[in-house]
């Protein structure tokens, strides 16, 4: 339409709200369907969160708060820094929007300049880049993909950084691939980093407790301090406290980004929510103990999920090291044609024949920046899971 903006015309839709969005309108329609497309926890908001959300509501805590975060919820996300990150910040350190979406959103609105560049490693969170192109800048591609580990690699993140590079967006746990960096992995990216001084880090932490076998999550500003001045640091309640409808994410980064942020979201959205807010509060502040079992539920579901794709499928499943996804390559099968009749000439024809013949929802690679691929989210009951496995092998075995 004539009216819409220039920058609307630079976006994509997010292909994951999109397949998810089909898998629902099938389901209305009476299909038996088990969407694997979209990434949620399944568990419930732990039950004092929800308690403290109604404590506040009684209390009369329903008004705007300040721009940026109640002070009790931006003390309580300092807290969480120095405690599990190792980063000596204070509540004036620190930022609070409505989901980690909005953090990236600002933070690059704030700062991004029409011919600005933006390293994205690749595969990415389907998000990334069209923030930075709805900014008027480019996304700049460095491919991390399975020969890697899907880990960015020093002597590509050199070669794609220029005078014009203003960021670097690194997800750790990822999504879609659930490659964890470790500490000493992170040293040579920040190595390359440090003799880089213009280029500032946004580390996108939200799948932080979600780190499998025994590995320990790393930030790399806790691994390089001298990088902690030009890093801002996402996380949030999301995905580590089954609030994703809650809208809270928080930050921690240098005290100018962050005052430039709030004037940003002084003019769009203003507070987030102040019920959420108080919730988030006793997030951070109250127990934690059931993350440790959290994280061996979805340990549990990823198994079986990576060997059942693996067993002769024709497709090729590594094993994540966090997050809840896999990201298996159907390499091998493209070029074939489903049972259904359908000719699998890519990653999307892949999972839309799956979707169609079988009512599993998935989310083909290319919309992650790397074809050939899938992700299948395994935040779903172990039910669900296996019933899904099942249709998949099946699907694979008639193609011919």
């Amino acid at each position: 339409m004539a009216f819409l903006s220039d920058a609307l015309a630079r976006v994509a839709p997010s292909a994951t709200v999109a397949i998810s969005q089909k898998a629902r309108v099938m389901a209305e329609e009476g299909r038996d369907i088990i969407a694997l497309s979209a990434g949620e926890p399944d568990f419930n908001t732990p039950l004092n969160v929800r308690r403290a959300a109604i404590k506040a509501m009684d209390e009369g805590k329903t008004r705007y708060t300040n721009v940026d975060g109640i002070a009790e919820l931006k003390e309580a996300v300092a807290a969480k820094f120095r405690r599990d990150n190792g980063l000596d910040v204070t509540a004036a350190d620190c930022f609070v929007s409505s989901g980690g979406k909005q953090i990236i959103f600002n933070a690059l609105m704030a700062t991004l300049n029409p011919g600005d560049e933006v390293v994205v490693p690749v595969p990415y969170w389907v998000s990334y880049p069209e923030i930075v192109r709805l900014c008027g800048a480019e996304p700049v591609f460095a491919v991390a993909d399975d020969t890697t580990g899907f880990k960015l690699k020093p002597d590509v993140l050199e070669a794609v950084i220029t005078p014009k590079t203003k960021w670097l967006i690194l997800n750790t746990p990822s999504n879609p691939t659930g490659a964890a960096y470790s500490a000493a992995e992170l040293k040579g990216p920040a190595e390359v980093l440090l003799r880089h001084p213009h280029v500032h880090i946004l580390t996108d932490d939200i799948y932080e407790v979600l780190v499998y076998d025994g590995g320990v999550f790393a930030t790399i500003a806790r691994v390089e301090p001298a990088l902690q001045k030009r890093t801002l640091t996402m996380n949030g309640v999301s995905k580590s406290h089954a609030m994703t409808g809650w809208r809270i994410g928080y930050c921690t980064g240098p005290r100018p980004l962050l005052a430039a942020m709030t004037k940003l979201q002084g003019q769009s959205t203003t507070n987030p929510s102040s019920i959420s807010q108080w919730a988030a509060v006793e997030a951070l502040n109250g127990p934690q103990e059931f993350l440790t079992e959290w994280r061996q539920a979805f340990q549990q579901r990823r198994d079986p999920v990576v060997a059942g794709l693996n067993a002769n499928t024709g497709l090729d499943c590594p094993v994540p090291e966090g997050a809840f996804y896999v990201f298996p390559s159907c390499k091998r099968l493209l070029g074939k044609t489903s049972a259904g009749g359908k000719l699998l000439a890519n990653d999307e024809d892949f999972v839309m024949a799956l979707l169609e013949e079988t009512g599993v929802a998935l989310v083909h690679g290319a919309a992650f920046g790397l074809p050939w691929h899938f992700r299948l989210s395994y935040a779903a009951s172990n039910a669900e899971l296996e019933e899904a496995v099942r249709r998949i092998r099946g699907f694979c075995a008639g193609i011919a």
